[in-house]
């Protein structure tokens, strides 16, 4: 898009740049302690927590990369959106609820603190940190390139700067993201999240009744879809254009990975009050329905128009919402939503950049019995590296924005979920089983990734699997089986939870 095409566009996303720093400076004045840093002082109400939490699960993967994925695959990915109806109480109820009473026993500041409190295990709590630095990598580098493209159609960098133009995009949109959350650490991501996810909430109904009204009705674009020669009935199908293990693999990662999150199970520890948690699935599964409709209305309706001539065939999947944005929804509009969008994806880059940090410089060296005097400092030191080495591997990673979100999704949801989500209810997990249960998530799906990439790696052998079968399913299932055979075999009934505080909690 020429830069003055759409005036209003650029000035809603400049005026949103401009905003978030203004965020980040003023969050600095508040940010006086490595717990304000990491927890935001742990003094945040309801409403803020759970826009935090849908905008942290509900940012450029969703809105950038969900869109995309349809257009490749059809309505089969919606099999990610679909644990939306229950993941929001299954969070609450099994996780949130011991977290946050946790959090208020001891000092818990990070997911690995939780893990060693319950497990009173250094060995348990560091592979939790490794495992939060490998998928924070890859989930921030997800949210890095969404910002990238974003940055390029709204901008108009490619017709300036060629083949250079997602590098300058990302790099420009990552000074921003440094600058605020250098500055301001949670404190500035949880009020960028608020700022988005209200945002976001209002503006999807509008993108939907747009995306319908391009469209011509949900009838009308099932019609195209379906008698044209690109896309095909099967693109309806919801089992029609992927393997049958593929659409099950997404409901089973994104229904039970979600427990394994750390970037939306750390904003729990910022609750003022832990009694407001009844409320929260409410919240949580309203505002994160409610912009599932983005991904719904323009995944559909833009493969129905580039069938109708409407709009041309898209070079790159992810570029499916943009070209939507930018040429069937009003100028407002799209600006509110294109601001509302950066919105998500940089307060997302934030609480990654911020538990990244918090894992290399508190709970990496705890674990080794060597802790860092002045973490608050260091925290800001581990930010910058952390963003940098996610931008690399986001630029040469070649692929969907939503493919490498998974694969940080199921890194996530296979090492941590099962320990966390079994170990805060269960007495008889062990910390042997905990450990091995995260050793063998983490290692398992990033082997599996890395056998899946054979363009990059074109040495190693192909995965022996089924065709389909997604390798962070798989990772999470193992992951599961082997906490419940070594507790079961190393664990007793009374289990061995050893601090009264902690056996309280989870009695609680």
């Amino acid at each position: 898009m020429p830069i003055l095409e759409k005036p209003f566009i650029v000035l809603w996303a400049s005026l949103y740049l401009a905003a978030v720093l203004l965020i980040g400076f003023w969050a600095a004045r508040r940010t006086q302690s490595a717990k304000d840093f990491f927890i935001a002082g742990q003094r945040v109400g309801l409403l803020v927590t759970g826009l935090a939490t849908m905008s942290a699960a509900f940012s450029g993967f969703v809105f950038i990369g969900g869109p995309g994925l349809t257009y490749r695959m059809g309505v089969a990915s919606l099999f990610i959106c679909i644990p939306v109806s229950f993941t929001a109480g299954l969070l609450c109820w099994s996780v949130a609820k011991r977290l946050r009473l946790l959090a208020g026993v001891r000092e818990v500041f990070t997911i690995p603190d939780a893990f060693f409190y319950r497990f009173q295990c250094r060995r348990t709590s560091g592979l939790a940190a490794v495992a939060i630095v490998f998928g924070t990598v890859a989930y921030l580098g997800a949210q890095l390139l969404a910002m990238g493209r974003l940055i390029e159609a709204i901008f108009g960098t490619r017709e300036l700067f060629g083949h250079w133009s997602l590098a300058i995009a990302m790099t420009l949109g990552l000074v921003v993201v440094l600058t605020y959350s250098v500055a301001g650490g949670m404190v500035a991501g949880v009020y960028t999240d608020l700022f988005q996810g209200a945002l976001m909430v209002v503006a999807a109904g509008g993108v939907f009744y747009y995306a319908m009204k391009a469209g011509g009705g949900l009838g009308s674009i099932a019609e195209t879809i379906a008698g044209s020669d690109r896309f095909g009935p099967e693109f309806l199908d919801p089992l029609g254009s992927v393997p049958i293990f593929t659409a099950l693999g997404f409901f089973f990662v994104f229904g039970l990975g979600n427990l394994g999150q750390p970037h939306m199970l750390h904003k729990f520890y910022m609750l003022d009050d832990p009694r407001k948690l009844k409320w929260f699935p409410l919240l949580l599964g309203f505002t994160q329905s409610a912009c599932v409709l983005i991904w719904l209305g323009i995944g559909l309706a833009v493969p129905a128009l580039v069938v109708g001539g409407r709009l041309a065939p898209l070079e790159r999947p992810d570029d499916a919402a943009p070209a939507f944005l930018l040429n069937f929804v009003p100028e407002m509009l799209a600006g509110l939503v294109f601001a509302g969008v950066l919105a998500a994806i940089m307060s997302s880059a934030d609480s990654f950049v911020n538990i990244a940090s918090a894992a290399w410089v508190r709970d990496l060296p705890r674990a080794l019995g060597r802790p860092i005097a002045n973490e608050l400092a260091w925290g800001r030191v581990a930010t910058i590296g952390t963003a940098g080495l996610a931008a690399v591997v986001a630029y040469f990673y070649g692929d969907l924005i939503a493919l490498l979100g998974t694969f940080a999704f199921g890194t996530f949801g296979a090492a941590l979920g099962p320990a966390l989500a079994i170990g805060l209810n269960w007495k008889r997990v062990t910390a042997g089983a905990a450990s091995a249960s995260i050793l063998t998530g983490m290692s398992l799906n990033i082997a599996l990734e890395l056998l899946q990439r054979q363009s990059l790696f074109p040495s190693l052998p192909a995965i022996p699997f089924a065709p389909g079968v997604l390798p962070t399913a798989v990772s999470l299932a193992a992951s599961f089986t082997v906490l419940l055979a070594v507790s079961w075999w190393q664990g007793t009934e009374n289990g061995e939870v050893q601090d009264p505080a902690v056996r309280e909690v989870m009695e609680m």
